[in-house]
């Protein structure tokens, strides 16, 4: 880094050492070298790479609102933008949504009308998603490569699930302690709002020589997982019928444990698989955490995350991470009430007990069930083990137009595999050939028989 650029970062003590040359070599690009930036030079730079409605926000938040606009703007509040954004307390962070509103950061007693919020919101997840295509990293080419695609409505109900709960629902205010709160619950948008920045500050619309050696800064959010996971297994589906899109995607994993977020595994999609329940077990069980999302014939988007493998039993199985939720026509997550442990349960051929998979409430008033028919599904106008339910189809009966399901993580490893490789081979062998059956509807009769030694 030349002698100009420390003499420039020398200006902020706010930036770290790792943020020196970024920031710092950003503020030359747009400068032309000089000590300050025109709103027109940082538009011409910055404006293809985000939504327009953020451009507005950040010169409001650089050079003043319209009225008392400054005509340039220098390198300590050009520096303050991307640490407050990045890497800020929640009150710096609020001091730049106000701002960017065309308020004073220092009010403490106006309100912020909701709309104006969900629109910034809106901003900055379109931002996002922009940023995303831009850069063209292995996550997003891994999905946008097999058919999928970032759809501007799917960014909207994304954005307005985001907003969701900044105020109490029913009013239009938004006090400056109610967007404290959600912002220190949302980590979601807070990721999208560093990683926005991040883009910008490292973006540069032409590469010179003394580029090469700016050490990009790495997101502070990368240990957390990635908002959109890597995904796998399609490689040999060239025209994958998806019918889900990028944010959506994103929206569900963003809500994982994240030690699943990195990757998903795909395994089953009605649309290639077949309509067969049988089919469908037989290529989800015992693959880990997995995804469920189906489409309903209303158009309805839904589904779940389940913790614990899919394993044929008569009792409910896995834990409080499980959560359900609806993609469309909003997006929403109901995480896990505590109030009960039916988070999955699978069963089949069973003459008492009910045949399907199920996730929520309890026999016939599920969260989400699919029956061991083939086609038809229930959700019930009410479920206590998921939070803040909503009946997640138009009606309690629907009928299924599409199921997809992918594993979240790493494959795991077969425990009997762990045991002497020679006394278990048989018994895998046993164990998927008694799985077979019992998806055939055929009862194993040899399993709790021993064989007695022959008597002289």
């Amino acid at each position: 880094m030349g002698n100009s650029s420390t003499k420039l970062a020398e200006k902020c003590s706010l930036l770290t050492r790792d943020e020196v040359p970024v920031v710092a070599n950003s503020f030359k690009f747009v400068s032309k070298n000089s000590d300050r930036i025109k709103e027109d030079d940082l538009m011409k730079f910055w404006g293809s790479q985000m939504d327009p409605r953020l451009a507005q926000y950040i010169t409001n938040f650089l050079f003043g609102p319209l009225g008392s606009r400054s005509s340039v703007v220098e390198f300590q509040r050009f520096a303050e933008l991307y640490v407050y954004c990045v890497r800020g307390t929640i009150d710096e962070r609020i001091s730049v949504l106000l701002s960017s509103l065309g308020q004073q950061e220092t009010d403490h007693q106006s309100d912020i009308a909701y709309p104006l919020i969900k629109e910034y919101v809106e901003a900055v997840v379109s931002s996002y998603m922009r940023a995303l295509r831009l850069q063209s990293g292995n996550e997003y080419k891994s999905w946008e490569s097999k058919g999928f695609r970032i759809i501007k409505e799917c960014i909207q109900k994304l954005a307005e699930s985001l907003a969701y709960d900044v105020v109490q629902q029913g009013t239009q205010k938004v006090t400056r302690e109610d967007a404290e709160r959600w912002l220190q619950q949302n980590p979601t948008f807070l990721r999208m709002l560093e990683e926005v920045f991040i883009h910008l500050y490292n973006y540069r619309a032409t590469k010179s020589p003394q580029d090469e050696g700016v050490i990009m800064r790495v997101s502070p959010g990368e240990e957390k997982g990635p908002l959109l996971p890597f995904c796998e297994g399609l490689q040999y589906v060239p025209d994958y019928p998806a019918f889900t899109d990028i944010s959506q995607m994103l929206f569900i994993n963003s809500n994982l444990p994240a030690q699943f977020r990195t990757k998903w595994r795909f395994l089953f999609s009605s649309q290639i698989h077949g309509e067969s329940f049988s089919t469908l077990l037989g290529r989800i069980m015992d693959q880990g955490p997995t995804v469920l999302i189906v489409e309903d014939s209303n158009g309805y988007i839904f589904g779940g995350f389940a913790p614990d493998s899919w394993s044929l039993s008569p009792n409910f199985v896995g834990n409080d991470t499980s959560f359900i939720f609806t993609l469309r026509p909003k997006m929403r997550c109901f995480p896990t009430t505590g109030y009960n442990d039916h988070y999955q349960y699978l069963n089949l051929h069973q003459q008492t007990m009910p045949n399907g998979l199920g996730m929520g409430g309890q026999f016939n008033y599920w969260g989400l069930w699919l029956d061991s028919e083939y086609g038809q599904g229930e959700c019930s106008e009410s479920c206590t083990t998921y939070k803040n339910y909503l009946q997640l189809s138009i009606s309690k009966q629907f009928k299924i137009r599409n199921i997809e399901v992918w594993a979240v993580g790493e494959k795991p490893t077969n425990e009997d595999e762990e045991v002497d490789e020679n006394q278990t081979t048989v018994l895998k062998s046993y164990k998927e050939d008694q799985a077979f059956l019992e998806l055939a509807g055929r009862q194993c009769y040899s399993d709790g028989f021993k064989e007695t030694e022959p008597t002289t």
